[in-house]
């Protein structure tokens, strides 16, 4: 009987530590997609349609990988907000003019990453807003002439 206490007192001990913080991150989450998470476009281009390839898609280089002939470039990176196990991430996307490095749109997304009970499986994650990224930002910035 004593077991059966002990483990279910230690087995609730592991469920405060671990859900409240991965449930509290994700309401982190949210309350930071609400203030600037989204697709910011601030110009868009209008292209030919000789330009897109069979998906509707253009090819961007990564601004390291540029070369004189490309017309935009993309950075993208990750802040890591909280380190650790579960982690809180903002995801940037951004795509520039290359002639005059003009800001033509921006995407910011975040996530919680982990906060699970230790084990052999995958991490849980949770990200909003959905539709976000590069490819998203991409569509909405490029359009077919």
């Amino acid at each position: 009987m004593k077991k059966i206490i002990l483990l279910s007192f230690i087995s609730l001990i592991v469920y405060a530590t671990f859900f409240t913080e991965k449930a509290r991150l994700d309401r982190e989450v949210k309350r930071l997609c609400a203030i600037d998470g989204g697709i910011k476009v601030y110009e868009t281009v209008k292209l030919s349609s000789e330009r897109f390839d069979q998906y509707g898609q253009i090819s961007i280089p990564y601004k390291e990988n540029v070369k004189p002939e490309d017309e935009y470039y993309y950075d993208s990176f990750t802040v890591y907000l909280i380190n650790g196990n579960p982690e809180l991430r903002q995801y940037r996307s951004q795509i520039y003019q290359r002639s005059d490095g003009r800001l033509l749109g921006d995407s910011t997304s975040y996530s919680r990453v982990g906060g699970d009970m230790p084990g052999p499986w995958q991490p849980s994650s949770f990200m909003c807003p959905a539709n976000e990224g590069f490819n998203y930002l991409m569509k909405q910035i490029f359009i077919k002439n």
